[in-house]
């Protein structure tokens, strides 16, 4: 399975949510490729958030590795699943998308752990350390949720 996460710069929660959900993938011995993109550009080439990587690796995932890129619509022909993290990207994704979107492939991450909710993961950008824990925890519910449905798959 080929999942994409995106945000707006691809440098605080889709960076998280792409190690977070290899990091789940792993554990549960599936060979998923991961990914991350933001709906503008203003990041292209840097690593996420300093605080986005602290909080990662006090949970024991490096993400340190990335570098922040831009959805294009051919993402939304390589991935099975793009997962957004709020409306705003969702309508970003649908309108980069052009002829090629499928709603099929798209869902706000937080519909996995809470199905129907139609719940955003907060932007953290101007935020202290304590929210980039709390959007942690929000979006590693969310990915363990995921795999763990997929396990339980006939």
């Amino acid at each position: 399975m080929r999942i994409l996460m995106v945000c707006l710069g691809n440098i605080c929660r889709s960076p998280l949510a792409e190690g977070i959900m290899a990091y789940h993938a792993q554990i549960a011995g599936l060979e998923w490729e991961v990914d991350s993109a933001g709906t503008g550009g203003w990041h292209i080439g840097e690593k996420p958030h300093p605080l986005s990587q602290k909080v990662a690796k006090i949970n024991g995932i490096d993400i340190s590795h990335q570098q922040s890129r831009v959805f294009s619509e051919k993402d939304m022909l390589y991935f099975d699943k793009i997962f957004v993290m709020d409306k705003t990207n969702y309508n970003a994704v649908k309108s980069i998308s052009g002829a090629s979107w499928n709603p099929d492939k798209v869902d706000l991450l937080l519909n996995l752990s809470e199905p129907g909710s139609d719940k955003e993961v907060p932007d953290p950008w101007t935020e202290d350390e304590e929210k980039y824990h709390t959007v942690f925890s929000m979006i590693d519910q969310a990915c363990k949720s995921f795999v763990d449905r997929h396990l339980a798959k006939p």
